[in-house]
Parts: C-alpha cells; structure tokens; sequence
C-alpha cells in the first residue's frame, strides 16, 4: 500500500512537473503569437472568446489566462466585457489538456516520453529557440511518464488495494454534490483544473473511478480553477475583483445546469458517451469539452447581464479614483506571463515618452515666451515620469528573471530607454525654470533668440518623433534619419552660440539673458543625444547609440 502511493504521488508531481515545462516552453515559444492575439481584444464578444481560447490552449492554463486578465483589468487597460469574454474562451482553450492526457490510451505512452529524453538533450543547444522547443518536448513526454506512474499505482494486480480504496471512496461518496465539492477542493489545492482533469482522465482510464462519478468530479474542478483568480484579486482594484467573481459565477453557472442535466439523466449521457467513444479516457475528455463549449454558447449571449450582476454585487468604493502615481499598463500579476509583461512594459515606457515629449513641447514654448503658464501641467507630468521610471526599473529587475533570449535583450534595452525618457523630462522641467527665472528678474530674450530657440526646439521635436518611431516599430531605417537630425542640432548649437556673442558685441541682446541662453542651447542639444540613445536601444541592448554605432549595423 504504502509503495503504491509513494508511486502515485510521484506519478502526480511528475505530471504537473511535465505540464508547467510544457506550458513555459509553449509561452516562450509563442510570445510573439501571444502578443498578436492580444493585441487583438476588442468590444467584439466573439473575438474575445477567441482570444481567451488561443492564448490558454498556448499557455495550456485558463487559471493563468484568468491572473492576466485580472491584471489588464487591474491596469485600466481591459474593460470587464471584454474580461468576461477572454475568461470564456479560456474555459474552451483549457480542455486541450484533457484532449492531450486521453491520447495515453491510444498506446502512444512510451513513444511520447521518449521526447522527454530528447527535449532534455535539445536543451543543451545554445540557441534559445532549440532549447524552447526541447522544454515544450520534455514537457510533453513528462507528461505521459507521470501517466505512467500513475497508472503503475493504480494497476489491479499489483496494487489492488489502492485502487479498490479509490473506488470504495468514490461509491461511498456517490451522492453528485459531494463529489462536485470534492472536485472543487482538489483542484483548488494544485490550482489547476487542467492537471485535475488529466488525473480524473487517467483514473477513469485504469478502472480506479467510474465515469459517473468523473463528471460530477470533472464539474467540480472547473469551480475549484477559480480560486487562483480569487487569490490574485486580493488588494486589486474593484474591476479586478468584479472579474474574478465573472469567472467564479461563469463556472458555477455551467456546473449547476450540467449537474441538474446529470442528475436527471446521468444513465443515459454515461450511455451516450460510451457509446459515441470507445475508450474512456477520451469520453472525460471530451465531456469536459462538451461542458466548456455549451456553457459557453449558452451564456455568451449574456455577458453585459454577468458584467451588470457582478457591478451591483461588488459596488464602487466611494474612494476608488486611481492615483495618478501608479502604472497605466503593467500589473504585478502579468508577471505570471513574462511575454504579455513585456509587452505591456513597453507600453508603459511609450506612454513615459509621451509625457516627456508634451513637457518638452510646453518647455520650449515657455522658453520663447518668458511664460510660466505651463509650469503647473510640466510639474506634474514630471512626477509621474519620475515615478514611472523608479517602479518600473524595480518591475523590469523582477521580470528579468523570468526571461531568456530576445526578451532579456528587450529588457537591457529598456533600462537604458528608461533613464533617457527620464533625463529627458528633467530637461523639459529646467527649461521651465529658466523662463520662470527670466520671468522674475523681468528679462526677455531677444526676438531673434526667440526664434533661433524655438527652431532648435522644433528640430528636436522633430527627433523626439523619430525616435518614438524607431522604438515603437522597431524600425532600423529610421536611424539614418536621427543621425542626420541629431548632426544637425549639433551644428546649429554651434551656430548659435557664434551668432549670440555677435549679437552681444553689437548690443541687440542684454548679458543678463546670455547665461539662459546658452543653457538652453545646451540642454536642447543634450536632449537630442539621449533621443538617439533611445533610437539606437533597438539595436544595442547593453549600451549608448555610440556603442551601437560601432557594430556598424547603421551608417
């Protein structure tokens, strides 16, 4: 006895062991498909529940589709009806699993763990997308190797106690109810409806538990799922916990029509099934498609009464405004799918960058005119440019590790990125002070500096969306053009600190505005360096534009 379950709780943690590789390769893999698909959301209902599927049968987890969509609600970024539709997809998108663990009884169990040995071997290679592809291999055979163990326990004749134990339960147990609340609270332990099901599959399929009785169980699990969502909620926003309680009720709804169906009729669709499938581990399998898919149809109709149900239980706190300190596309809880989390971190860097290109914009504006109009709007936008930058270096040191290979060079790059954008609303703000100082001691730059200032500005504003662009898209051919731009401000900071003292040698301009002047000249001209810096971080990761002009890849 004691052998047999020192063998199945073996076979279980190589199971589960198996389906995280198998899901982290998968997402590492795919991440740029993950990031097509979402960007892809939208009001469409339709749409979303194609994006819920797509992007949990990838990460072959609808308990982590559900977290990430917690976290695109918690940012502000995601609405809850298009919440609610990505969560019903996902419901669809995780039965792939099941599909995958009822293939075992098509006696393909010891070809699939071969791959665990050959994916193991493939991640020796060096090259990054080699080594995906050898976890997504060793995930899968690890798979059917914790199948296998699994059923070495539960095998009639050389442990019938342990299989006899599991049946005498499970007939004691009989009543549809309980077995749901025992489904419910397994699958809420592991956290993971996908390996639940996988073991119900595979003790259907040995003879340990009647297939009545698994889809009670089976129902249950899909309940239990929502616990990791439940949890990752904690502390979020209101939306947040409104999405988490959409998904609670999604599956409490499907299992409560199903139970009633199976209740009633539970002979006659145990009869239905077997008589359609011959093997029993596809007839779990593929019920628990059936339950996924018909919930779904039956209440996708519905969403805008789901999202208004869960709006009136979990009411708006009177205080929920959000505070403007605090990130408008990246959540902590993206971290549990590194691939979106960058995604989203560039986001928050562009959206920095335009915070910064606006307060530059107003500096040099303020600049011209001696104003201080624009000083209250500059200050503000600073403190959330500074804010960005400090929590977001914190959030990239904590994503770090959970990368490899294209990613981990997007992440060196953003570093860099980040404190550029950041020096570069510093600038703006100094820009700022020096109108306001001009303001105070009553000094105005001469008509002609006024508009050699704003020319340089407007170069530079030029620059600021050259190089969004390059970053935005990635886009090399756009270098060439920053180069010829930055050479330009250069010479013209030249040009006009020669044309300034020739002005100050005929009299036209007042000493006392000279020194404003030729700080911001000089600042313009620092803030077309880290312009290019932010340009040439597509190509050099780890380094300045300088660094990056070296390797030769743009003239």
């Amino acid at each position: 006895m004691l052998e047999a379950i020192l063998l199945l709780l073996a076979g279980v943690g190589v199971f589960i062991a198996g389906m995280n590789m198998l899901s982290s390769g998968l997402e590492k893999s795919a991440g740029g498909g993950l990031k097509k698909l979402l960007g892809k959301i939208s009001g469409n209902r339709f749409s979303g529940v194609g994006v819920g599927a797509g992007v949990t049968a990838i990460i072959q987890s609808s308990s982590a589709t559900s977290v990430m969509v917690i976290g695109f609600v918690n940012a502000g970024i995601m609405t809850l009806f298009q919440a609610t539709a990505i969560i019903m997809g996902a419901n669809i998108g995780t039965t792939i699993t099941g599909v995958i663990v009822s293939l075992k009884s098509l006696g393909i169990s010891q070809y699939a763990a071969t791959l665990a040995f050959i994916g193991v071997m493939m991640t020796f290679f060096n090259k990054d997308k080699i080594k995906q592809i050898g976890g997504i291999l060793c995930g899968f055979g690890l798979i059917f190797v914790g199948l296998d163990l699994m059923g070495m326990a539960f095998d009639p004749d050389t442990y019938p106690e342990i299989t006899n134990f599991f049946m005498g339960v499970f007939e004691t147990i009989e009543f549809p109810l309980l077995l749901i609340l025992c489904g419910m609270v397994f699958t809420a332990l592991i956290q993971s409806s996908s390996a639940a099901t996988g073991i119900f599959i595979m003790m259907v399929g040995t003879g340990a538990l009647n297939l009545d009785c698994a889809l009670f169980l089976v129902l249950g699990s899909n309940i239990g799922t929502c616990i990791t969502a439940i949890l990752a909620c904690m502390g979020a926003s209101v939306n947040a916990k409104r999405t988490a309680l959409i998904h609670l009720s999604f599956n409490i709804i499907g299992t409560v029509i199903f139970t009633i169906f199976l209740w009633i009729f539970k002979d006659g669709a145990v009869w239905l099934l077997q008589s359609l499938i011959s093997q029993p581990e596809m007839q779990l399998a593929w019920f628990h498609v059936i339950f996924n898919v018909t919930t779904t149809l039956l209440l996708l109709p519905f969403v805008k009464q789901l999202v208004a149900l869960a709006t009136k239980l979990i009411p708006d706190k009177k205080k929920d405004e959000k505070s403007q300190l605090q990130f408008k596309y990246v959540d902590d809880l993206l971290l549990k799918t590194p691939p979106v989390a960058i995604m989203q971190v560039k986001k928050e860097i562009e959206y920095m960058s335009s915070l910064a290109r606006e307060n530059m914009a107003k500096a040099v504006e303020s600049l011209g005119e001696s104003k201080t109009d624009n000083e209250t709007a500059i200050h503000d936008a600073e403190a959330i440019i500074d804010f960005t930058n400090t929590a977001l270096t914190k959030y990239l040191i904590k994503l770090s590790p959970l990368v490899d290979g294209a990613d981990e060079k997007s992440i060196g790059s953003y570093f860099h990125v980040l404190n550029d954008v950041e020096r570069i609303g510093d600038h703006a703000e100094n820009f700022q002070k020096i109108a306001s100082q001009m303001q105070e001691a009553g000094l105005q730059f001469s008509e002609t500096a006024k508009t050699e200032i704003q020319e340089m500005g407007g170069k530079v504003m030029r620059m600021f969306e050259v190089a969004e662009e390059a970053f935005e898209d990635a886009d090399k051919t756009r270098l060439a053009e920053l180069t010829s731009l930055e050479n330009e401000v250069d010479a013209m900071k030249r040009d006009l600190s020669s044309k300034h003292f020739a002005r100050l040698a005929e009299g036209s301009c007042k000493m006392e505005a000279s020194a404003y002047f030729f700080s911001a000249i000089a600042g313009l001209e620092r803030v077309a360096d880290h312009l290019v810096n932010v340009g040439y971080s597509i190509l050099n990761p780890t380094g300045s534009q300088s660094e990056a002009r070296k390797t030769g890849e743009v003239d």
